[in-house]
């Protein structure tokens, strides 16, 4: 299914929309629901964001030889999906060639899965994406933050930042992450999968 999906034999013109799911603004920047945003900019590295009319910042890039956009939503995360689909229209890329990368409640911290499809597991952001794009068949890059502690709200947990004892690993994990979207990109999701999946 995902054989055609490599950089030597791929046209120009099939280009991929990396999206991180994140709120914006610098209240939100440390927190564990902008872990999309956190890996789309370390695979952004030096290049500028710029404001995109679809409601995004975006860069047009090439990550080790494949056409790319990345994108963060400039909307709050529920909202997520307009953006999205707006990206994905403008640059003409269908369902199957956009990748989402957004923080996973039902991972561990540290790990790392990439699946395409299924469902939103109650994130609102997947939520909103699906929706807006039609349907569920875009890969998904989900990044482990662990489960909120006791009785902690879910939705409290995630808009506090990493821990300490998290922050001094995650740019790691956040270069990591970034790493397996390279290998996604390059050589396809099962290539990506055997080599990042972390067990939990």
């Amino acid at each position: 299914m995902w054989g055609w999906w490599r950089k030597n034999d791929m046209a120009e013109t099939e280009r991929r929309l990396v999206v991180g799911l994140g709120n914006p603004g610098p209240k939100y920047a440390g927190n564990r629901h902008n872990a999309g945003f956190m890996v789309v900019d370390a695979l952004a590295g030096t290049e500028r964001w710029k404001a995109h009319k679809a409601h995004a910042e975006a860069v047009e890039t090439r990550l080790d030889g494949v056409p790319v956009v990345l994108a963060k939503p400039r909307t709050y995360m529920n909202l997520s999906g307009g953006p999205v689909s707006a990206l994905a229209a403008f640059y003409k890329i269908p369902l199957d060639r956009v990748i989402v990368v957004h923080d996973e409640m039902d991972i561990d911290f540290g790990a790392l899965k990439l699946k395409k499809g299924g469902g939103s597991g109650g994130h609102n952001g997947l939520k909103s994406v699906t929706a807006s794009l039609g349907g569920p068949g875009y890969v998904r890059v989900r990044f482990g933050v662990g489960r909120p502690p006791g009785r902690m709200d879910p939705a409290a947990y995630v808009l506090r930042d990493f821990s300490s004892t998290e922050r001094a690993e995650l740019d790691l994990n956040v270069e990591r992450a970034a790493d397996a979207v390279r290998v996604l990109l390059a050589d396809g999701l099962e290539r990506a999968q055997n080599i990042y999946h972390t067990a939990v």
